[in-house]
């Protein structure tokens, strides 16, 4: 009896045992399964504008949100020299500005990711102007970048001049992306679409061209002037329009051109716009060379003659020299088109105004948000200063910028008051910013975003604690020894069953 009981206590222990590792097995595979991420990606874009090329990189998680990556700066280098778009009698000469920061870009993205790693060059302004003025040489820049690309070791996706509109859309997403408007992490960490969240309007002024894009009060009513923008599965309807000639090195160029027209004296010109005191010489090419001023040049033009400008630091004669540059009466006074005859829905929500709106402002030692009056009262005080007080007010003195910032901010002023009718009411919803955290605001993020969105998503790798074969192997091999414990005790079980049934012999013993 013994004997048949102790098998029977080691089989149901092997039972359980099976039983038990199997369902540990099985827990352990699938809550433990470790879920590693294929890491990151990189993109990295050149944002070629008219005064300056700018190169951005960019990383995202290779698995990706919504189809379109959770994407971040992760660095940013101002290529040396001016705007691509100067290179149009020497593209050869583009090669060793580029160097430079390219060089620091190798060794900020991991070499074995060079190669899987996306160049995109847009260029703006600059470069449309270039190509209605000589398209072959636009062509032969566009070129010469892409020989230097082709040599590098990352993913040449080609250089491009993007449009106006397309400028100012990439830059309402970037502003919108870097605020949190179009994802944002809830309690599970998780992203989803903010509820209820409005976005912002985007200023953004450049060197040649000045754009404005926002959601209208009502999309439906100005839809042949909106752009459809879809991202992480929502639709927006964005009006946007970008002004050429009305960005700030362009817009400078005609008010020396209006005051050497407007000047009695061809060589030596007085500038309302320039500190007291201050002198400098120009070339009539430095101004008239450009296609915005082209129907401003006189007849007896010299490209290489010297023109004297002498600052006389008069904001309020300044203030009416700017507004010349505005052709307020093209509307007639119809509504929703405040200059320029451009349709223009009435601006409405905050606004962030980036770039040379930024860097303008920061000057006035003004920041963030403030009212019209306080920036009036600045922009005064900042246009009557002398060209030797002025040094001494700006922390960071260089001269070229130095001498132009009282006419961007009587620009700025009439751009923003006269041109898309900003009043004393709406003035304060307009936020002046460079970055959000560590990004710049720029149309550049806004491209790669778009462009991320033709990345196909990569699934995520999961690694389990045990290889599949493994896994399997020991299932299997524990189901079956439970299945034989559990035999066994049956057939330990029936013989049992019989033992009990067999008629039992009573020996009676008969005493003698």
């Amino acid at each position: 009896r013994m004997l048949t009981r102790t098998p029977s206590v080691v089989a149901q222990v092997f039972l359980l045992l099976s039983i038990v590792l199997v369902i540990a097995i099985a827990v352990i595979q699938i809550n433990q399964q470790k879920i590693l991420s294929p890491g990151l990606k990189y993109g990295i874009v050149l944002d070629a504008g008219s005064s300056r090329t700018t190169v951005y990189v960019y990383e995202w998680p290779a698995e990706k949100e919504n189809n379109t990556g959770v994407v971040s700066q992760t660095f940013k280098c101002n290529v040396k020299g001016p705007g691509i778009s100067s290179y149009g009698s020497s593209p050869g000469a583009l090669a060793k500005p580029l160097d430079d920061c390219l060089n620091k870009v190798k060794e900020r993205i991991p070499v074995h990711l060079h190669k899987n790693t996306s160049v995109y060059l847009g260029a703006t302004a600059g470069m449309r102007l270039l190509r209605l003025q000589n398209e072959s040489a636009a062509n032969e820049v566009l070129a010469s970048v892409q020989s230097y690309f082709r040599a590098q070791p990352f993913e040449f996706r080609g250089a491009q001049i993007i449009t106006g509109p397309e400028e100012g859309v990439y830059g309402w997403i970037t502003a919108n992306y870097l605020m949190g408007n179009f994802l944002e992490r809830n309690l599970w960490r998780t992203w989803v679409h903010p509820y209820r969240k409005e976005t912002v309007g985007a200023l953004d002024l450049g060197g040649a061209s000045t754009q404005i894009s926002f959601i209208p009060e009502d999309p439906e009513e100005h839809l042949n002037s909106t752009l459809q923008v879809k991202l992480y599965g929502y639709n927006y309807n964005v009006y946007t329009h970008s002004y050429q000639c009305y960005g700030r090195d362009e817009a400078e160029k005609r008010l020396l051109a209006l005051l050497l027209q407007k000047s009695s004296a061809s060589a030596n010109v007085d500038n309302p716009c320039y500190p007291k005191n201050y002198n400098t010489a120009l070339t009539m090419k430095d101004f008239f060379g450009s296609l915005c001023t082209q129907s401003l040049r006189p007849a007896n033009y010299y490209p290489n003659q010297l023109v004297n400008f002498h600052g006389t630091g008069d904001p309020g004669l300044c203030q009416e020299m700017v507004s010349l540059l505005f052709n307020l009466t093209a509307c007639r006074d119809r509504e929703d088109c405040p200059f320029n005859g451009i349709h223009q829905p009435k601006v409405k929500g905050n606004f962030v105004a980036f770039s040379g709106f930024y860097y303008t402002i920061n000057a006035l030692n003004l920041s963030g948000q403030f009212s019209l009056d306080d920036f009036n009262s600045s922009m005064w005080f900042f246009c009557s200063q002398s060209w030797a007080q002025l040094q001494s007010m700006l922390p960071k003195f260089e001269e070229i910028y130095a001498r132009s910032y009282c006419f961007s901010a009587n620009f700025i002023y009439y751009l923003l008051v006269h041109g898309y009718n900003f009043s004393a009411e709406t003035w304060p919803q307009i936020h002046f910013q460079k970055e959000v955290g560590n990004s710049s605001i720029a149309w550049s993020l806004g491209y790669m975003l778009s462009l991320t969105n033709m990345i196909p998503a990569e699934g995520k790798l999961i690694q389990l604690p045990l290889k599949p074969s493994l896994f399997a192997g020991l299932l299997v091999f524990l189901t079956a020894t439970a299945l034989l414990c559990l035999l066994f005790l049956v057939y330990l079980c029936v013989v049992s069953h019989q033992r009990k049934n067999i008629p039992r012999v009573e020996h009676v013993f008969i005493p003698e």
